[in-house]
């Protein structure tokens, strides 16, 4: 495969092909992110983003069955390159189940119900949308670009157009606002209702606008028992229908897993006797984005 720089994926795709059809991030301006700063944004030629298809299928098309379409936020691509991109993934990989990709509140909100019906109909079928945050001061300070509004009506419109939300919130964040991040948080998963939710924890990269706000003693990581304070309110406080619930990042202390509404009292258990010190966490040195 043709790939530009690093490569980055949700946990869960660990075993798709991952399909680079745009590179670097269209907007790029998160506090905390460093995974596409070294990339100018643009959209791959067209021709190219196929022909690496067809290398992959004649390689290994038979055992492909779920495609990630990367970079940052690839749903920003236009339809005239997602068409062609859905259907020869459809022709060229027979087993195929799922075809993924990252997303901001603005590109879905950026396509009409029908570019997102279409999309649907070609088989695109779940999106990973990071709002990190359901608290408005954390998400202008964090520079995220989309306010909680625009996430819940993001949400909305795409499940409208039946496609599959996984959504992931940002423990640590918020600084003094830990409490009222991670309220608003569980209130906007309430509200997005996604079928997947995730927590990563923040992690200070050298060389992001973050990493300089540290040296200059404008922000810290919270402690770990904060972080857990954080991530019991997520999850005692979100509403999601059905939705299934991770923290598998290898960013996060407390690898837990379950179902929400169905395994509440369970997770919030688990974080109870790791926040008396009665369970393991992931040690520092295994921890990484």
């Amino acid at each position: 495969m043709r790939y530009e720089g690093k490569l980055y994926r949700p946990p869960s795709e660990a075993g798709s092909f991952i399909l680079q059809a745009t590179i670097g991030c269209s907007w790029n301006h998160c506090t905390y992110c460093d995974m596409y700063r070294e990339k100018s944004f643009r959209v791959r030629d067209l021709k190219e983003t196929l022909e690496d298809i067809d290398t992959a299928a004649d390689g290994m098309g038979e055992h492909v069955d779920k495609v990630f379409v990367a970079d940052g936020d690839a749903l920003v691509l236009p339809l005239e390159h997602w068409l062609p991109i859905l259907e020869r993934c459809r022709r060229r990989f027979p087993r195929l189940e799922r075809v993924s990709c990252y997303a901001m509140a603005r590109n879905v909100l950026d396509k009409t119900d029908e570019q997102l019906g279409r999309l649907r109909e070609a088989g695109l079928s779940l999106l990973y949308i990071g709002p990190e945050s359901g608290d408005d001061v954390t998400l202008k300070r964090v520079a995220k670009g989309d306010d909680a509004q625009a996430h819940v009506e993001a949400a909305r419109r795409a499940k409208a157009a039946g496609l599959k939300l996984s959504v992931i919130a940002l423990l640590g964040i918020a600084m003094e606002r830990s409490e009222e991040h991670a309220r608003a948080t569980a209130a906007l998963v309430t509200k997005m209702d996604p079928e997947f939710f995730s927590a990563l924890t923040v992690t200070v990269v050298p060389n992001t606008p973050l990493a300089k706000l540290t040296s200059k003693g404008r922000f810290e990581v919270p402690g770990v028992p904060a972080l857990l304070r954080e991530l019991r309110t997520l999850i005692d406080e979100a509403r999601p229908t059905d939705a299934v619930f991770r923290t598998n990042h290898a960013s996060n202390y407390l690898p837990i897993a379950g179902r929400l509404p169905r395994d509440r009292a369970k997770l919030v258990g688990v974080i109870d006797l790791a926040l008396q010190g009665r369970i393991p966490l992931r040690p520092e040195r295994a921890r990484g984005l």
